[in-house]
């Protein structure tokens, strides 16, 4: 028996995570493993915005990918581009987002709300048509690199975010900043979270884009658990 699949845009999958980083970062229960390092960044230099230091972040990123690849790749050069619009989202979405009211209640549905809209996107991302941001290249590509799971990498890289951050917070703040315990819950459940969704994704789900109806089954690069 054929199970219906539902076509969604790959081009959902570069408006989706932005929107779940803010909606984390509004709640006070600590942004995720990811964004913390630009928040962390952004807030002890303010020269630049929250989003301008997360494509910063991206493009480290990406030359990371390329000095283990010891190659260039001209596929991240898109990347770059989808990084600049992700940032710009990020300070879109932000104007909003803040003027929401600060109440437990709705700072709770705020992190579980962004927490699943990340996992989400970043699904939608690594099996969508088009160019994604660096932040979910890395761990999918790096996984393919060192032929590991794609979960295990991506804890691992969550956990070391999570560190650096808390380095960085102590060094230059002198006290911890946009850690909290959602951003632990991040470090480990985001990798599992992603796999199970990824699993949903490839059974219901087929993308396609706005300007060319080409279908694409996902899951084809991710190692799974």
């Amino acid at each position: 028996m054929n199970t219906r699949k539902f076509h969604l845009p790959g081009e959902a999958a570069l408006l989706i995570n932005p929107l779940a980083i803010d909606l984390m970062s509004k709640s006070v229960f600590g942004i995720s493993t990811i964004s913390s390092v630009p928040l962390i960044l952004s807030t002890a230099f303010p020269v630049f915005s929250f989003g301008t230091w997360n494509y910063i972040f991206q493009t480290l990123l990406v030359i990371t990918l390329m000095v283990l690849k010891r190659s260039f790749c001209p596929g991240y050069l898109f990347s770059f581009v989808v990084g600049i619009g992700f940032g710009k989202m990020i300070d879109v979405h932000n104007t909003w987002v803040t003027l929401l009211p600060n109440v437990l209640s709705l700072n709770v549905v705020c992190f579980f709300t962004g927490f699943l809209l990340m996992c989400f996107g970043i699904c939608l991302a690594n099996n969508c048509l088009l160019p994604i941001v660096p932040t979910d290249i890395f761990p999918r590509d790096l996984s393919e690199l060192l032929h590991k799971k794609y979960n295990q990498i991506k804890t691992t890289f969550d956990l070391t975010c999570l560190t650096t951050t808390v380095i960085l917070s102590l060094v230059i703040l002198h006290h911890l900043y946009g850690i909290g315990i959602g951003t632990f819950f991040c470090a480990f459940m985001t990798g599992r979270t992603v796999s199970l969704v990824q699993k949903f994704i490839g059974n219901h789900v087929e993308f396609y884009r706005l300007t060319k109806k080409e279908m694409v089954m996902p899951g084809k690069k991710m190692r799974h658990a």
